[in-house]
């Protein structure tokens, strides 16, 4: 079985001032949990990052990636995906809460269970991109990088708002 099917229910109880707030928040990274057209709606609807993603194109990521989904109120609020070799190297995306669940703590908690996780201990390497969020991401160590003149990628930000229909 390889880690990325493996399923958890991570559920990290808040500080008992905030307890009753967030108590029926949870974590799970049980692929079954996911709900996968809400997924799809916010990253190609809403995000800044996916806009225009094809569901198949979702479905081969979540399918070669380590999911972590976030639960209140009956349904899916909260989404963070990793990519990982689970020895050396991890990419963080796809993150989000809706909006309607912002400001109560959620992705705080959400990136606490991505980096207790049992698979993704003692990596060299561990990124993310972002355009808002430093703040979050820097209490989990995160930093500009130390040598950014060895960084690279390939990037196509418009690739599916580009591509011709199939």
């Amino acid at each position: 079985m390889t880690a990325a099917w493996k399923s958890s229910i991570i559920l990290l109880r808040p500080p008992s001032c905030r307890a009753r707030a967030m108590s029926d928040f949870h974590i799970s990274t049980d692929p079954a949990e996911l709900d996968v057209p809400a997924i799809h709606q916010f990253l190609s609807t809403q995000s800044s990052w996916a806009t225009g993603m094809p569901m198949v194109v979702l479905r081969r990521a979540l399918a070669h990636s380590l999911c972590f989904g976030g639960y209140a109120d009956g349904r899916q609020v909260a989404f963070a995906r990793v990519v990982s070799d689970y020895a050396t190297f991890a990419n963080l995306v796809d993150v989000y809460v809706l909006p309607e669940y912002r400001g109560r703590g959620f992705s705080k908690r959400l990136m606490a269970a991505v980096f207790a996780h049992e698979d993704l201990q003692g990596l060299r390497r561990f990124t993310l991109a972002t355009g808002d969020a430093h703040g979050l991401y820097a209490r989990f160590g995160f930093s500009a990088p130390l040598r950014p003149q060895s960084l690279m990628e390939r990037y196509f930000p418009t690739l599916y708002t580009d591509a011709p229909a199939a």
